[in-house]
């Protein structure tokens, strides 16, 4: 085999892809189709005034067919720190936002400012493990953050695992895969933390459109120098459906993201056009129809708590829920990684086993399943813990 950088190798495959392959060969018939319930991403396409935005601007608008500015659009750039100062009573400003391919290119850039080969950054577990697979091919440390069965992580846990290798400590609220709404306190207290030690904090907020809570669900862009602390990751992939044009965002001070340009320069020169004009179309005139879909998330989330007793009487237990995911574990005595695979023939069900999500010696995993039900209506939820409940093994 040619050499393969070990960084590289030594990371596991893309979670999602490896699922999809338990799928091949298997037939699914009509009364039983399958749920996938693998990955949390919006299967409908856009509402149809931003795909009409979308299609005049291939149409009419010539620049949209150019490299744009690397850190994004002005305009969108613009309309994120508005909307962002807006909602979280704060200041942002055009200069302290950036546009990227996607919030995990958010995630990449901002790492890519903050730490080298034989560092080490702090991931609460269980982790998004794209976070953890880039970290891997950097070469530097994911540092595991145990949580309870709360799923909620500590600062003074987190403390203790501060090395002087260690550059930043990552949340990401409402959680992925845990579904879980990190409370302010528990944020706030993190925030002080990064900021005694001199660490930053990257919070990944993917999935904020879908927060149960009203208000904003932290205050730390009202703090004085906020910039000095906090890096704040965004995408608009949930939000607006927009998952094939990849367009995220990253919130920062202004000189880490002149830092955060040359990489993003390196890799993909400038965010897809179309993708960010969709995004800007999207935040100014679909306020109401997100807000719609926000409200069918929380329902789901509903379905989900309101049927899930009649799992806990066979000895499930719901850990986490919210967003787009619940996050359980299972009564069997099969690891996860080997019932997930089984799932898919005996119960038509295709989701992620806790194990894509710990580190390989934490044996919580192998108890553990993700369930990304955000593509599925009360109907389908309720025929998933049906299908759930009958299986033997």
């Amino acid at each position: 085999m040619a050499l393969i950088n070990p960084n590289m190798a030594a990371t596991f495959p893309p979670p999602v892809m490896e699922a999809r392959r338990w799928i091949d060969g298997v037939t699914f018939p009509p009364q039983r189709p399958l749920i996938n319930v693998s990955q949390a991403a919006p299967v409908d396409p856009p509402p149809e005034g931003l795909r009409q935005a979308m299609a005049d601007a291939v149409l009419q608008d010539d620049a949209a067919h150019l490299y744009g500015p690397v850190l994004g659009l002005p305009a969108l750039r613009a309309e994120v720190a508005r909307q962002f100062s807006d909602a979280y009573d704060g200041t942002v400003t055009p200069a302290q936002v950036a546009i990227t391919s996607g919030c995990n290119q958010a995630f990449a850039a901002a790492m890519a400012t903050l730490a080298a080969p034989g560092d080490e950054v702090i991931l609460p577990t269980p982790w998004y493990f794209n976070h953890k697979m880039w970290l891997d091919m950097g070469g530097i440390a994911a540092v595991p953050l145990k949580t309870d069965d709360t799923l909620i992580p500590r600062a003074e846990d987190a403390e203790k695992l501060i090395t002087s290798k260690t550059r930043a400590i990552v949340l990401v609220t409402p959680n992925n895969p845990g579904g879980v709404e990190y409370p302010a306190e528990t944020v706030s207290a993190f925030y002080d933390l990064c900021q005694a030690r001199g660490l930053t904090l990257i919070i990944d907020e993917t999935y904020r459109d879908f927060d149960s809570r009203s208000g904003a669900p932290h205050d730390l862009l009202q703090q004085a120098d906020w910039e000095e602390t906090l890096i704040q990751l965004y995408s608009f992939s949930k939000a607006y459906r927009l998952t094939g044009h990849r367009v995220g965002a990253i919130i920062a001070s202004e000189a880490r993201l002149a830092e955060a340009e040359k990489f993003l320069d390196t890799v993909a020169i400038c965010p897809a056009q179309v993708g960010q004009i969709a995004a800007l179309w999207g935040m100014q005139n679909l306020g109401t129809w997100l807000g719609q879909q926000r409200a069918e998330i929380l329902d789901r989330r509903a379905a989900i708590e309101e049927g899930f007793p009649a799992l806990a009487a066979q000895g499930w237990q719901l850990l986490g829920c919210g967003a787009y995911f619940a996050y359980v574990t299972h009564p069997f005595a099969l690891p996860s990684d080997e019932l997930a695979r089984k799932l898919v023939a005996e119960a038509g069900i295709l989701c992620l086993p806790g194990t894509m999500f710990k580190p390989e010696d934490d044996p919580s995993g192998a108890r553990e399943l993700r369930i990304a039900f955000a593509n599925i209506d009360r109907a389908g939820i309720a025929e998933m813990f049906s299908r759930l409940a009958q299986v033997k093994l």
